[in-house]
């Protein structure tokens, strides 16, 4: 998460204005990245298991599928809006660090 902050400092600069946008955009594009490949990856295991259980206990899944995917879903939409909460308020610069650092003579 700290990368975050080191590759938004190089491309603002020293402006803090632009280092907060860019942690912010940056978060964001990461969480939904994350977001697409662990919701693939949860649709794709719960694709495997409907058709395992198909084979081995005859269960039918099909009329509770939409349930299930709702609640993997908002889990992982829970969890990843968490983790870029975090992200984004471990890497916010409220004031310059120029600004804050007293010079000695």
């Amino acid at each position: 998460m700290k990368r975050i902050g080191i590759a938004a400092s190089k491309i603002a600069k020293d402006n803090v204005w632009l280092y907060n946008a860019y942690v912010i955009l940056i978060s964001c594009l990461f969480s939904l990245f994350i977001f697409i490949i662990a919701g693939a990856t949860v649709i794709f295991s719960l694709v495997v298991i409907s058709y395992i259980g198909n084979e081995v206990i005859p269960v039918d899944l099909k009329k509770d599928w939409n349930t299930i995917l709702k609640v993997c879903m908002g889990v992982l939409t829970t969890i990843v809006v968490f983790l870029n909460l975090f992200a984004i308020s471990i890497n916010l610069k409220l004031f310059s660090r120029k600004h804050s650092v007293q010079h000695e003579s």
